[in-house]
Protein backbone atom coordinates (compact mmCIF):
# COMPACT_ATOMS: atom_id res chain seq x y z
CA UNK A 1 0.00 0.00 0.00
CA UNK A 2 1.27 3.81 -1.34
CA UNK A 3 2.23 6.02 1.99
CA UNK A 4 1.07 9.69 0.91
CA UNK A 5 4.18 12.02 0.13
CA UNK A 6 3.84 15.33 1.13
CA UNK A 7 4.05 18.60 -1.26
CA UNK A 8 4.95 21.89 -0.44
CA UNK A 9 1.35 23.36 -0.72
CA UNK A 10 1.01 20.23 2.19
CA UNK A 11 3.93 21.59 4.53
CA UNK A 12 2.23 25.20 3.99
CA UNK A 13 -1.22 24.41 4.89
CA UNK A 14 -0.39 22.46 7.91
CA UNK A 15 2.02 24.43 9.86
CA UNK A 16 1.44 28.48 8.48
CA UNK A 17 0.12 29.25 11.03
CA UNK A 18 3.12 28.43 13.43
CA UNK A 19 5.47 30.09 11.17
CA UNK A 20 3.51 33.64 10.85
CA UNK A 21 3.22 33.19 14.51
CA UNK A 22 7.22 33.53 14.29
CA UNK A 23 8.12 35.16 11.49
CA UNK A 24 5.38 37.44 9.75
CA UNK A 25 7.18 40.78 11.18
CA UNK A 26 9.75 40.11 8.98
CA UNK A 27 8.92 38.81 5.92
CA UNK A 28 8.91 40.88 2.41
CA UNK A 29 5.50 41.05 0.93
CA UNK A 30 6.61 38.64 -2.03
CA UNK A 31 7.70 36.13 0.88
CA UNK A 32 4.04 36.60 2.36
CA UNK A 33 2.53 35.66 -1.27
CA UNK A 34 4.80 33.16 -2.18
CA UNK A 35 3.75 31.29 0.56
CA UNK A 36 0.08 32.20 0.28
CA UNK A 37 0.16 31.08 -3.29
CA UNK A 38 1.95 27.66 -2.97
CA UNK A 39 -0.90 26.79 -0.26
CA UNK A 40 -3.56 27.73 -2.18
CA UNK A 41 -2.27 26.45 -5.58
CA UNK A 42 -4.96 24.12 -7.33
CA UNK A 43 -7.10 24.58 -4.40
CA UNK A 44 -10.99 25.90 -4.46
CA UNK A 45 -9.27 28.99 -3.48
CA UNK A 46 -8.27 30.27 -6.32
CA UNK A 47 -11.11 29.39 -8.33
CA UNK A 48 -11.77 26.38 -11.46
CA UNK A 49 -13.32 25.38 -13.92
CA UNK A 50 -15.93 21.90 -14.63
CA UNK A 51 -14.87 20.39 -17.91
CA UNK A 52 -17.03 17.92 -19.52
CA UNK A 53 -16.32 15.59 -22.38
CA UNK A 54 -18.14 16.39 -25.37
CA UNK A 55 -18.29 12.57 -26.46
CA UNK A 56 -18.94 10.25 -23.77
CA UNK A 57 -20.25 12.83 -20.56
CA UNK A 58 -17.30 12.45 -18.43
CA UNK A 59 -16.61 15.34 -16.19
CA UNK A 60 -13.76 16.68 -14.48
CA UNK A 61 -12.90 19.40 -11.76
CA UNK A 62 -9.65 21.52 -12.43
CA UNK A 63 -8.80 24.41 -9.71
CA UNK A 64 -6.32 27.05 -11.16
CA UNK A 65 -2.79 27.34 -10.74
CA UNK A 66 -0.98 30.20 -8.92
CA UNK A 67 1.59 30.59 -11.59
CA UNK A 68 4.25 32.14 -8.92
CA UNK A 69 7.52 31.34 -10.17
CA UNK A 70 8.50 29.96 -6.72
CA UNK A 71 6.00 27.29 -6.79
CA UNK A 72 6.79 23.46 -7.51
CA UNK A 73 3.49 22.70 -9.11
CA UNK A 74 4.03 25.30 -11.80
CA UNK A 75 7.05 25.45 -12.95
CA UNK A 76 6.09 22.34 -15.22
CA UNK A 77 4.52 23.97 -17.65
CA UNK A 78 6.53 27.37 -17.81
CA UNK A 79 9.54 25.22 -18.38
CA UNK A 80 7.93 23.73 -21.42
CA UNK A 81 7.30 26.78 -23.37
CA UNK A 82 10.30 28.15 -22.42
CA UNK A 83 12.03 25.50 -24.00
CA UNK A 84 9.65 25.72 -26.98
CA UNK A 85 11.37 29.33 -27.60
CA UNK A 86 14.98 28.13 -27.14
CA UNK A 87 15.24 25.42 -29.24
CA UNK A 88 14.85 27.61 -32.46
CA UNK A 89 18.32 29.35 -31.09
CA UNK A 90 20.57 26.51 -30.64
CA UNK A 91 23.47 25.83 -32.37
CA UNK A 92 24.77 22.36 -33.67
CA UNK A 93 28.29 23.07 -31.78
CA UNK A 94 29.15 21.72 -28.29
CA UNK A 95 28.13 23.18 -25.28
CA UNK A 96 29.20 23.99 -22.33
CA UNK A 97 28.23 24.31 -18.48
CA UNK A 98 30.49 27.04 -16.33
CA UNK A 99 28.94 27.95 -12.69
CA UNK A 100 29.87 30.94 -11.04
CA UNK A 101 29.21 30.86 -7.11
CA UNK A 102 29.62 33.69 -4.63
CA UNK A 103 31.64 32.61 -0.75
CA UNK A 104 29.87 32.53 1.92
CA UNK A 105 30.71 35.86 3.34
CA UNK A 106 29.24 37.58 0.05
CA UNK A 107 26.47 35.43 -0.71
CA UNK A 108 24.59 36.24 2.60
CA UNK A 109 25.05 39.86 2.19
CA UNK A 110 21.48 38.96 -0.53
CA UNK A 111 19.56 38.33 2.48
CA UNK A 112 19.16 41.91 2.67
CA UNK A 113 19.98 43.16 -0.78
CA UNK A 114 18.90 40.73 -2.97
CA UNK A 115 18.01 42.85 -6.23
CA UNK A 116 21.74 44.29 -5.75
CA UNK A 117 23.68 41.61 -5.26
CA UNK A 118 22.22 39.31 -7.92
CA UNK A 119 22.47 41.93 -10.54
CA UNK A 120 26.29 42.50 -9.60
CA UNK A 121 26.32 38.71 -9.87
CA UNK A 122 25.22 38.82 -13.29
CA UNK A 123 26.81 41.74 -14.16
CA UNK A 124 30.06 40.37 -13.16
CA UNK A 125 29.87 36.72 -14.84
CA UNK A 126 28.98 37.99 -18.10
CA UNK A 127 31.16 41.02 -18.15
CA UNK A 128 34.33 37.67 -16.92
CA UNK A 129 32.89 35.29 -19.98
CA UNK A 130 32.69 37.95 -22.66
CA UNK A 131 35.70 39.59 -22.10
CA UNK A 132 37.93 36.51 -21.83
CA UNK A 133 36.52 34.63 -24.68
CA UNK A 134 37.09 38.16 -26.44
CA UNK A 135 40.76 37.83 -25.71
CA UNK A 136 42.59 36.76 -28.73
CA UNK A 137 45.21 34.94 -26.72
CA UNK A 138 42.33 32.93 -25.68
CA UNK A 139 39.53 31.98 -28.30
CA UNK A 140 39.49 35.65 -29.76
CA UNK A 141 35.59 35.62 -30.53
CA UNK A 142 32.16 37.40 -29.39
CA UNK A 143 30.45 34.70 -27.72
CA UNK A 144 26.62 34.37 -26.44
CA UNK A 145 25.63 32.42 -23.35
CA UNK A 146 22.12 31.72 -21.07
CA UNK A 147 22.77 32.13 -16.91
CA UNK A 148 20.15 31.33 -14.72
CA UNK A 149 20.21 32.03 -11.21
CA UNK A 150 19.64 29.88 -8.31
CA UNK A 151 20.34 30.71 -4.93
CA UNK A 152 19.90 27.79 -2.80
CA UNK A 153 22.05 24.50 -1.88
CA UNK A 154 20.26 20.96 -1.16
CA UNK A 155 19.93 21.88 1.94
CA UNK A 156 18.25 24.68 1.47
CA UNK A 157 20.79 27.20 3.19
CA UNK A 158 21.58 30.28 1.17
CA UNK A 159 24.31 29.34 -1.71
CA UNK A 160 23.80 32.35 -4.84
CA UNK A 161 25.86 30.88 -7.67
CA UNK A 162 24.68 31.20 -11.55
CA UNK A 163 24.57 28.39 -13.90
CA UNK A 164 25.60 29.55 -17.55
CA UNK A 165 24.86 27.63 -20.85
CA UNK A 166 27.59 28.53 -23.23
CA UNK A 167 27.85 27.35 -27.06
CA UNK A 168 31.50 26.53 -27.88
CA UNK A 169 32.53 28.64 -29.87
CA UNK A 170 31.82 32.68 -31.08
CA UNK A 171 31.98 34.79 -33.88
CA UNK A 172 35.31 35.89 -34.83
CA UNK A 173 36.00 39.83 -33.55
CA UNK A 174 36.15 40.89 -37.31
CA UNK A 175 32.88 38.73 -37.94
CA UNK A 176 34.23 36.56 -40.67
CA UNK A 177 33.84 33.72 -38.99
CA UNK A 178 32.98 31.15 -36.65
CA UNK A 179 35.69 29.82 -34.38
CA UNK A 180 35.08 26.79 -32.38
CA UNK A 181 36.68 26.04 -29.20
CA UNK A 182 39.92 23.84 -28.77
CA UNK A 183 38.87 20.20 -27.62
CA UNK A 184 39.03 20.47 -24.09
CA UNK A 185 37.51 19.45 -21.13
CA UNK A 186 36.97 23.20 -20.23
CA UNK A 187 35.82 25.92 -22.30
CA UNK A 188 38.05 28.73 -20.96
CA UNK A 189 41.16 28.36 -18.45
CA UNK A 190 38.92 28.42 -15.26
CA UNK A 191 41.52 29.92 -12.62
CA UNK A 192 41.36 32.73 -14.68
CA UNK A 193 37.61 33.22 -15.00
CA UNK A 194 37.64 32.74 -11.23
CA UNK A 195 40.53 35.85 -10.78
CA UNK A 196 38.23 38.34 -12.90
CA UNK A 197 35.12 37.25 -11.61
CA UNK A 198 37.00 38.20 -8.23
CA UNK A 199 37.87 40.96 -9.18
CA UNK A 200 34.80 42.34 -11.34
CA UNK A 201 32.54 41.51 -8.59
CA UNK A 202 34.56 43.07 -5.75
CA UNK A 203 34.75 46.07 -7.91
CA UNK A 204 31.16 46.34 -8.67
CA UNK A 205 29.98 45.78 -5.24
CA UNK A 206 32.62 48.74 -3.69
CA UNK A 207 31.00 51.11 -5.77
CA UNK A 208 27.34 49.89 -4.54
CA UNK A 209 28.61 50.75 -1.43
CA UNK A 210 29.68 54.04 -2.29
CA UNK A 211 26.75 54.83 -3.75
CA UNK A 212 24.82 54.07 -0.86
CA UNK A 213 22.75 51.06 -2.50
CA UNK A 214 23.75 48.31 -0.01
CA UNK A 215 21.76 48.51 3.44
CA UNK A 216 22.66 46.64 6.39
CA UNK A 217 20.52 46.15 9.32
CA UNK A 218 20.27 43.54 12.53
CA UNK A 219 23.14 41.26 12.85
CA UNK A 220 24.86 42.92 9.50
CA UNK A 221 24.46 46.84 11.06
CA UNK A 222 28.05 46.72 11.48
CA UNK A 223 28.65 46.54 7.78
CA UNK A 224 27.54 49.86 7.02
CA UNK A 225 30.41 51.47 8.44
CA UNK A 226 33.26 51.67 5.78
CA UNK A 227 36.16 50.32 7.27
CA UNK A 228 34.09 47.19 8.67
CA UNK A 229 32.82 46.92 4.93
CA UNK A 230 36.48 47.39 3.25
CA UNK A 231 37.79 44.65 6.01
CA UNK A 232 34.75 42.85 3.93
CA UNK A 233 35.80 43.05 0.78
CA UNK A 234 39.69 42.45 1.35
CA UNK A 235 39.04 39.29 3.21
CA UNK A 236 37.29 38.18 0.62
CA UNK A 237 40.10 39.28 -2.21
CA UNK A 238 42.44 36.90 -0.11
CA UNK A 239 40.10 33.71 -1.02
CA UNK A 240 39.70 31.86 -4.45
CA UNK A 241 36.24 32.37 -5.84
CA UNK A 242 34.59 29.00 -7.32
CA UNK A 243 34.35 29.09 -11.00
CA UNK A 244 33.14 25.45 -12.22
CA UNK A 245 33.74 24.13 -15.67
CA UNK A 246 32.14 20.85 -17.00
CA UNK A 247 33.16 19.38 -20.18
CA UNK A 248 30.89 19.75 -23.35
CA UNK A 249 27.87 17.81 -23.45
CA UNK A 250 26.99 18.06 -27.00
CA UNK A 251 24.39 19.31 -28.97
CA UNK A 252 20.96 20.79 -29.50
CA UNK A 253 18.87 17.93 -28.36
CA UNK A 254 21.12 17.44 -25.32
CA UNK A 255 21.02 20.68 -24.00
CA UNK A 256 17.28 21.18 -24.65
CA UNK A 257 17.11 18.24 -21.73
CA UNK A 258 20.04 19.80 -19.76
CA UNK A 259 18.48 23.18 -19.66
CA UNK A 260 15.35 21.62 -18.24
CA UNK A 261 17.31 20.73 -15.34
CA UNK A 262 18.07 23.98 -14.18
CA UNK A 263 15.86 26.99 -15.96
CA UNK A 264 12.96 26.66 -13.91
CA UNK A 265 13.63 24.65 -10.65
CA UNK A 266 12.82 25.57 -7.59
CA UNK A 267 14.50 25.63 -3.74
CA UNK A 268 12.99 22.24 -3.56
CA UNK A 269 10.72 20.21 -5.61
CA UNK A 270 7.96 17.92 -4.10
CA UNK A 271 9.45 15.00 -5.32
CA UNK A 272 12.42 15.58 -2.63
CA UNK A 273 10.15 15.22 0.21
CA UNK A 274 9.71 12.48 1.89
CA UNK A 275 7.44 12.59 5.40
CA UNK A 276 5.66 15.15 7.24
CA UNK A 277 5.12 13.80 10.46
CA UNK A 278 5.16 15.22 14.05
CA UNK A 279 5.99 19.20 13.03
CA UNK A 280 8.40 17.50 11.06
CA UNK A 281 9.91 17.53 7.49
CA UNK A 282 12.20 14.66 6.03
CA UNK A 283 13.53 15.46 2.86
CA UNK A 284 16.19 13.99 0.37
CA UNK A 285 19.42 16.05 -0.40
CA UNK A 286 22.85 15.66 -2.41
CA UNK A 287 26.27 15.81 -0.28
CA UNK A 288 28.59 16.80 -2.52
CA UNK A 289 31.63 17.07 0.10
CA UNK A 290 30.69 13.27 0.55
CA UNK A 291 30.94 12.54 -3.25
CA UNK A 292 27.25 13.12 -3.78
CA UNK A 293 25.71 10.80 -1.69
CA UNK A 294 21.87 11.07 -1.65
CA UNK A 295 20.99 11.26 2.51
CA UNK A 296 18.02 12.15 4.17
CA UNK A 297 17.65 15.39 6.33
CA UNK A 298 15.08 16.25 8.77
CA UNK A 299 13.68 19.87 9.79
CA UNK A 300 11.57 21.44 12.41
CA UNK A 301 8.27 22.70 9.68
CA UNK A 302 9.13 26.00 10.74
CA UNK A 303 12.52 26.49 9.68
CA UNK A 304 11.74 24.28 6.61
CA UNK A 305 9.69 26.74 5.26
CA UNK A 306 12.16 29.68 6.57
CA UNK A 307 14.57 27.95 4.72
CA UNK A 308 12.71 27.77 1.36
CA UNK A 309 11.08 31.31 2.17
CA UNK A 310 14.93 32.48 1.92
CA UNK A 311 15.11 31.88 -1.98
CA UNK A 312 11.82 34.26 -2.39
CA UNK A 313 13.34 36.70 -5.19
CA UNK A 314 12.14 40.01 -5.21
CA UNK A 315 9.66 41.17 -8.12
CA UNK A 316 11.10 42.36 -11.15
CA UNK A 317 14.48 40.34 -10.80
CA UNK A 318 14.71 38.32 -13.88
CA UNK A 319 16.56 35.30 -12.81
CA UNK A 320 16.92 33.91 -16.53
CA UNK A 321 18.72 36.19 -18.61
CA UNK A 322 20.90 36.13 -22.16
CA UNK A 323 24.32 37.52 -23.24
CA UNK A 324 26.58 38.34 -26.09
CA UNK A 325 24.79 37.30 -29.29
CA UNK A 326 21.98 35.83 -27.52
CA UNK A 327 20.98 39.50 -25.98
CA UNK A 328 17.41 40.07 -26.58
CA UNK A 329 18.69 42.61 -28.74
CA UNK A 330 21.01 41.27 -31.17
CA UNK A 331 19.61 37.63 -30.63
CA UNK A 332 17.76 37.52 -34.27
CA UNK A 333 20.34 38.76 -36.54
CA UNK A 334 23.38 37.66 -35.04
CA UNK A 335 22.10 33.77 -34.93
CA UNK A 336 21.52 33.99 -38.30
CA UNK A 337 24.74 35.23 -38.59
CA UNK A 338 25.97 32.51 -36.69
CA UNK A 339 24.09 30.11 -38.80
CA UNK A 340 25.52 31.49 -42.06
CA UNK A 341 29.30 31.31 -40.79
CA UNK A 342 28.43 27.64 -39.61
CA UNK A 343 26.56 26.82 -42.79
CA UNK A 344 23.91 25.67 -40.27
CA UNK A 345 20.06 25.42 -40.48
CA UNK A 346 17.04 26.06 -38.41
CA UNK A 347 16.96 23.04 -35.47
CA UNK A 348 14.05 21.08 -36.72
CA UNK A 349 11.50 19.36 -33.94
CA UNK A 350 11.27 16.41 -36.49
CA UNK A 351 15.20 16.00 -36.34
CA UNK A 352 14.67 15.89 -32.31
CA UNK A 353 12.24 13.48 -32.56
CA UNK A 354 9.74 16.01 -31.13
CA UNK A 355 6.44 16.40 -33.37
CA UNK A 356 3.57 18.54 -32.44
CA UNK A 357 1.29 15.27 -33.31
CA UNK A 358 3.16 13.15 -30.66
CA UNK A 359 2.55 15.88 -27.54
CA UNK A 360 0.12 14.73 -25.41
CA UNK A 361 -3.35 16.95 -26.07
CA UNK A 362 -4.23 17.78 -22.32
CA UNK A 363 -8.07 18.13 -23.38
CA UNK A 364 -8.45 14.54 -24.89
CA UNK A 365 -11.14 12.92 -22.88
CA UNK A 366 -8.98 10.03 -20.39
CA UNK A 367 -11.94 8.00 -20.30
CA UNK A 368 -12.95 7.37 -23.92
CA UNK A 369 -9.92 9.27 -25.89
CA UNK A 370 -12.24 10.16 -28.55
CA UNK A 371 -13.86 13.38 -27.16
CA UNK A 372 -12.52 16.63 -26.14
CA UNK A 373 -13.42 18.36 -22.62
CA UNK A 374 -15.32 21.50 -22.91
CA UNK A 375 -15.73 23.76 -20.26
CA UNK A 376 -19.37 24.03 -19.28
CA UNK A 377 -18.41 26.18 -15.86
CA UNK A 378 -16.81 28.30 -13.83
CA UNK A 379 -15.54 28.05 -9.81
CA UNK A 380 -15.85 31.23 -8.22
CA UNK A 381 -12.32 31.69 -5.63
CA UNK A 382 -13.18 30.73 -2.10
CA UNK A 383 -11.88 32.93 0.64
CA UNK A 384 -7.41 33.20 0.79
CA UNK A 385 -5.70 30.74 3.58
CA UNK A 386 -3.61 32.86 4.25
CA UNK A 387 -4.49 36.72 4.61
CA UNK A 388 -2.05 39.62 3.97
CA UNK A 389 -1.08 41.52 6.66
CA UNK A 390 1.76 43.26 5.27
Amino acid sequence: MKTHRPEMADVVRTHQSEFLARWNSVLSREQRKALRDVGDCRTAALGGRVEQCNQCGHRVILYNSCRNRHCPKCQATARGLWLAQRETELLPVPYFHVVFTLPAQIGRLALQNPKQIYAILFHAAAATLLETAADPRLLGAHIGFLAVLHTWGQNLHLHPHLHCVVPGGGISLDGSRWIGCRKSSFFLPVRLLSHRFRKSFLRSLRQAFRKGALRFHGEMEPLAQPAVFEALCEKAAAIDWVVHSKPPFGGPRRVLKYLARYTHRVAISNHRLRSLENGRVSFEWKDYADRSQTKLMTLDAVEFLRRFLLHVLPTGLVRIRQFGFLANRVRKCKLELCRTLLAARLPSAHAEGETGESAQDPQRCPMCKLGRLVVIQFLAMESMTIPDTS
